[in-house]
């Protein structure tokens, strides 16, 4: 009687499995970024490796009309910025650098979101030129307030 178990796909499969790097296997477990962004949006995508390269998983759904998200999602629009992101019930909006996320997970503040306005110069996916400070701000129904100030993805 021959054992058939083991057929070429399932070795692949458990052979691909063993390939795999543990802290991929930890990433996986992480929170979902959702990015909704226009296709044509390089700085978008700049911001999106910038979160994969923090260890993010990152979901990109790219829309031609992103102000109906933002609608949706209920962005302020004196906070808008290119493109508008979800994590854990959190609002993320523009170029908001990957340590203001994860002190945001960490801390879970009673807010609808993070929002850095505008497109300031040497924040994530923003790079190149002289970069400038900028606010991180933590926004929801209780008001809004200064999060972080950030110069490129530093802390100040």
């Amino acid at each position: 009687m021959t054992d058939r178990g083991f057929t070429r796909r399932s070795t692949l499969i458990g052979t691909a499995a063993l390939v795999l790097r543990p802290s991929a296997l930890i990433a996986a477990d992480g929170p979902v970024i959702t990015v909704h962004k226009d296709p044509s949006c390089g700085c978008c995508s700049g911001w999106v490796q910038h979160l994969q390269g923090a260890g993010f998983v990152a979901k990109v759904l790219e829309t031609r009309d992103i102000d109906a998200v933002k609608a949706r999602l209920g962005v302020p629009d004196d906070l808008a910025a290119c493109h508008t992101a979800e994590i854990s019930g959190y609002i993320v909006e523009g170029h908001v650098p990957a340590a203001a996320l994860k002190r945001l997970l960490a801390e879970k503040p009673k807010a609808a979101g993070l929002a850095v306005p505008g497109m300031p110069v040497g924040s994530p996916g923003m790079e190149g030129g002289s970069p400038e400070p900028y606010d991180v701000v933590l926004f929801g129904p209780d008001g809004r307030r200064t999060y972080a100030r950030f110069l490129g993805d530093r802390v100040l």
